[in-house]
């Protein structure tokens, strides 16, 4: 086959998959609204309605209305600029933690289902042994231990999060490494570690985007659940999970809407990236081509 002729391919194949995407209308609603919300956090700077921090202590806690749309806090802060401020702390952890985690998973599954034999075995050991631990009490006492800086969180988080893209992924290269094409580059003398990048991450690419998503989702909630038990992100450092635990204690008056939003927004967000998990995963899917 002629390069033209397999770029022509790659760039059919490019539109097949972007057309089933676009099928996906949760999947395309979800990538607007995170798309905006991203804008929105990470440009916080020019588009919130106050500068981060900003206190009136005279103006106290008020309800959500035309002046302060999500209201303000005990500290007369305006609780929308604080929720997209904190935005960019939660939507970069969980970021962060989805990439890691993805190259650690796929690194370790590709060279135990390629490699295999003792060497796979005692990898996937291992891995099973991560999937055994209690994640939550390891992560507590990990980051009591070493500290709760955003960077020991995203590395801690990570390293507990690859566990299941390292087992699809090595059930997948089990599967291609018996395929010709392997055979045919084994034959020509092709290094193991060229196998592996040219042939065979190819070949992965829709499950490593599929866990992207979906890891990321999982992280921001994990780091959510530590914020609010006090594990998470310190102050003055904020994200939602700490916005939620510093208003854990207004249930039942009237300021509960301060315990509202922060969950709110963690709640579309997972479910913006799940829809998109979902559409990536039916658009690269070889059965769905029909569509």
């Amino acid at each position: 086959m002629s390069t033209g002729t397999a770029s022509a391919g790659q760039i059919s194949g490019t539109r097949a998959m972007l057309r089933r995407f676009r099928h996906h209308r949760l999947a395309l609603a979800g990538t607007v609204v995170l798309v905006l919300l991203v804008v929105a956090c990470f440009g916080a700077t020019w588009i919130a309605p106050a500068k981060q921090g900003v206190q009136d202590l005279a103006l106290g806690p008020t309800a959500p209305s035309w002046a302060h749309l999500l209201g303000t806090d005990e500290l007369g802060r305006d609780y929308l600029s604080e929720l997209l401020y904190a935005g960019r702390m939660s939507l970069a952890i969980g970021f962060f933690v989805a990439v890691v985690a993805t190259v650690v998973g796929t690194a370790v599954g590709a060279v135990a289902g390629y490699v295999g034999g003792v060497v796979g075995e005692v990898i996937m050991r291992l891995t099973d042994l991560f999937l055994i631990v209690p994640a939550i009490a390891i992560l507590a006492l990990a980051l009591n231990g070493l500290g709760s800086s955003p960077v020991t969180i995203v590395l801690v988080l990570s390293g507990i999060s690859w566990t299941y893209i390292a087992r699809v992924v090595r059930s997948q290269v089990l599967s291609l490494r018996e395929k010709e094409f392997i055979d045919a580059a084994k034959v020509t003398g092709t290094s193991t570690a060229r196998i592996l990048v040219r042939h065979m991450l190819p070949n992965l690419a829709g499950i490593i985007t599929v866990n992207i998503s979906l890891a990321a989702a999982s992280a921001i909630i994990v780091e959510s659940t530590l914020s609010f038990l006090g594990f998470g992100v310190q102050p003055p450092r904020t994200s939602w999970g700490n916005m939620l635990s510093q208003a854990s204690g207004l249930v039942g008056t009237p300021q509960v809407y301060l315990l509202y939003f922060p969950g709110l927004f963690i709640l579309v967000t997972v479910l913006c990236v799940n829809f998109i998990g979902d559409g990536l995963r039916d658009a690269l899917d070889p059965q769905g081509r029909q569509l």
